[in-house]
């Protein structure tokens, strides 16, 4: 269980308060400014760029798609340009474009991205919050995906039916990777036994990330709060014991349920130590329970369901979240 949580010009807006995910964030201050215009023409990650809990990391977007990543410029926005960089790559990808608002266009290969502005020869990367583009769902052929084995969704055989958008390409560099202030990429891989095969893909919704973020936040907020560390909110331990799972591994999952909301990558089973004293019990559950029905009431838009796993067939107690539109809750 690893611990975690915790010039003359205007200011240019560029905005919107509609996009893949709402989102709503203090501005960072960006990470290599401009060498040679610092004080006149500079850029951020916006207000809404970062989540509900103002941790999510990640902004999706399909190959070649328009994706929202609102940025606030001080400065003539005009005078930029914008590249996509390779996350584990330096060099820029594609002919750098004009800004024209908070809208962009996403690379057309699948991969992990950073923002790149340009002003000349002077480049400002912005390293949050980083860009997934996902391969395109229609892209899984007889239930695989690159070699890698996905299985069949119920969309597959009744159209009308959810899926996921896409997939996240992963790669054995990408796993530490931060989706959200913290959680991994590696916290949403399959545990199947393709342990070998590289890359896997991941179905990964923003909307789980957000609200796991904002319970996280709750607890620390309201759960012992005579245990502060230097005046802040103590951290909460957290454990990912499943994030996506392919169907075909989901089938093979003792009770887990059919048509499980894991197979979209809106769900997670976690074990959060709420109160701090190093072990996960059934007080423990009780308090993520109060915080995920406080977040759910502070934010409708994120209700779904909690299932809380106590039963002593389970060696370490957890609980089930979900962000799938609709309040759900039971016992296992």
């Amino acid at each position: 269980m690893h611990a975690l949580l915790r010039g003359g010009s205007v200011a240019t807006l560029m905005a919107s308060a509609i996009g893949v995910v709402q989102f709503s964030r203090p501005a960072r201050a960006p990470v290599q400014p401009f060498a040679a215009l610092a004080n006149r023409v500079n850029a951020s990650p916006s207000l809404n760029a970062f989540g509900r809990s103002r941790a999510v990391q990640l902004r999706f977007a399909l190959p070649g798609d328009s994706v929202e990543f609102p940025l606030q410029v001080n400065g003539d926005p005009s005078t930029l340009a914008y590249q996509w960089t390779a996350v584990h790559d330096s060099a820029g990808t594609g002919l750098p474009q004009p800004l024209g608002g908070a809208t962009f266009v996403a690379p057309s290969t699948p991969g992990f991205y950073h923002l790149v502005l340009l002003h000349g020869t002077d480049r400002q990367v912005l390293p949050e919050p980083t860009l997934a583009v996902m391969v395109p769902y229609a892209e899984k052929q007889r239930g695989s995906l690159n070699g890698y084995h996905i299985g069949t969704y119920l969309a597959d055989r009744l159209l009308a039916h959810d899926r996921p958008e896409g997939f996240l390409e992963v790669q054995q560099a990408d796993l530490d990777l931060h989706v959200s202030n913290h959680l991994r990429l590696g916290d949403f891989v399959t545990h199947d036994d393709q342990r070998d095969v590289w890359p896997k893909y991941v179905a990964l919704n923003p909307r789980i990330l957000d609200k796991i973020e904002l319970v996280l936040d709750q607890i620390g907020q309201t759960a012992h709060l005579s245990h502060l560390v230097d005046g802040a909110p103590r951290e909460v331990a957290l454990d990912v014991h499943s994030g996506f799972r392919t169907p075909a591994h989901n089938r093979t999952v003792r009770h887990a349920a059919r048509d499980s909301r894991h197979e979209y990558g809106d769900a997670a089973d976690v074990a959060i130590d709420a109160n701090g004293d190093g072990r996960v019990t059934l007080t423990d559950e009780v308090l993520v329970a109060r915080a995920v029905d406080e977040v759910e009431s502070a934010h409708p838009d994120l209700v779904g369901g909690m299932g809380l796993y106590i039963s002593r067939r389970y060696r370490t107690p957890y609980v089930h979240i979900d962000a799938r539109g609709t309040r759900s809750r039971w016992k296992g």
